[in-house]
């Protein structure tokens, strides 16, 4: 076998492999006599068909069964001794040949890039310093409270937290846009429902005003044809409406199906769940400012084969959440571009960052996040048993945990500093 190397690109690899002819005949040869003795051909009994008869009938097919795994055998090989490591699977070009000379055929591929991780110890972490306080748990009884809330009509100006009810049209030029009406629209005053300027009218308005204003939208807004221009809006107002907030008592507590324990089961739980939160979000800031800082880092060209699987995976994760069947109605691949490149150059120095610092999964750290998944169902435990002795599931949860490691050596080896913050602005951030 005679292997040659061409670079063509920063990760792709032209190679070109020459199978000597004699070794193909041979192997041709070999499997026509198995053939021989089984096929089954009219006027023949098995196992008494002419060689020539054999040959004519089912040589071409053999040949190219013996090529077929000859390239796949050599191609294999190849890889080995030249110690190329690939990123998928190559595109095949076999050259025209005739029986009996030797045979050639060209691999192109990418291969994996060759990682050395460098200014891991410059990566900075800011990590948020919070306590959840009294106050903290009042304001988020009072959103609770907000949510249970009955809207009463009244006979006034509207004003901060009010609801107001209104019709609208909305003009370009004088002429109606497409989206830019509506019917008996609710609007909270205050909530950033509506377009500032649009909002900004409703204060102190009555029911039964009518009144037109301007509105302008900003450059970027989602439709192009009204992005950065102004329109003219004209509203009729049916009502408005201020809140009726319950009480806070054990009736708001079940209102929330708290059963045990009212309000202060109830606060119990609240707080319980803003730590839950919190939690939740420092790792995630966390997380995203280590890859972020590895990132920036290590610039590093990743294999497009790489790219255009997980921007597959992506798409299709798209069309699942969408409840999308057809392929022809799926978002454009292009749509995942961006996220789809920058997964795949983490996944690669993250398990650089593995792989040079020996991280080993942490059996604890799997069997806590197992747990950490099972909280709140019935018979959590008997899940965390059935999930830990799962293969399947493990091969899910181990590599997300084996990446929370190496996002931890990361913070442990950088720069990580602590800012303190309030937890209404940390989660409001």
């Amino acid at each position: 076998m005679l292997v040659t190397v061409e670079s063509t690109g920063t990760l792709e690899r032209r190679m070109r492999i020459e199978l000597p002819g004699n070794e193909i005949e041979l192997e041709v040869e070999k499997r026509l006599k198995q053939v021989g003795k089984t096929a089954k051909l009219k006027g023949f009994r098995p196992g008494k068909i002419p060689a020539n008869v054999v040959k004519q009938r089912f040589g071409g097919e053999v040949r190219q069964d013996v090529l077929t795994s000859m390239m796949e055998k050599s191609y294999r090989e190849a890889l080995q001794q030249e110690k190329l490591n690939p990123a998928g699977n190559p595109q095949i070009a076999p050259e025209p040949v005739e029986s009996g000379n030797d045979f050639v055929f060209v691999a192109t591929f990418e291969v994996m890039p060759e990682i050395t991780l460098k200014g891991l110890d410059t990566i900075k972490v800011e990590r948020a310093s919070v306590e959840i306080g009294d106050a903290d748990c009042d304001d988020m009884l009072e959103s609770l409270r907000k949510q249970k809330a009955n809207w009463i009509t009244v006979d006034r100006k509207s004003a901060e937290d009010d609801r107001v009810v209104v019709d609208f049209v909305g003009k370009l030029e004088g002429v109606a846009f497409e989206g830019g009406t509506g019917t008996e629209v609710p609007v909270v005053l205050g909530q950033g429902q509506m377009l500032p300027d649009f909002e900004k009218a409703l204060y102190g308005i009555v029911a039964g005003d009518e009144k037109t204003f301007k509105v302008k939208f900003p450059k970027d807004y989602r439709a192009e044809e009204l992005a950065g221009k102004k329109a003219e809006f004209d509203i009729k107002v049916h009502r408005v409406e201020e809140q009726e907030l319950p009480a806070l008592d054990d009736a708001l507590a079940e209102a929330f199906g708290v059963q045990d324990g009212g309000l202060a089961k109830l606060r119990s739980d609240v707080t319980e769940n803003m730590h839950r939160q919190l939690k939740q979000k420092r790792e995630g800031d966390i997380k995203e400012q280590a890859m972020n800082g590895l990132i920036e880092a290590n610039p590093i060209e990743v294999p497009k084969t790489l790219v255009d699987q997980e921007c597959h995976s992506l798409q299709h994760d798209a069309m699942n959440r969408m409840g999308v069947t057809d392929h022809d109605q799926a978002p454009p691949r292009e749509n995942f571009a961006e996220l789809g490149e920058r997964r795949v150059r983490l996944g690669l120095l993250l398990n650089q960052v593995i792989v040079d610092n020996k991280i080993e999964i942490d059996a604890d750290r799997v069997r806590a996040k197992i747990e950490e998944i099972c909280a709140g169902y019935e018979q959590s435990a008997d899940m965390v048993a059935n999930y830990l002795s799962n293969p399947q599931v493990m091969n899910q949860i181990q590599p997300m945990v084996l990446e929370e490691q190496a996002i931890d050596w990361l913070v442990a080896n950088g720069k990580a500093t602590e800012k303190k913050i309030s937890f209404k602005d940390y989660m409001n951030s």
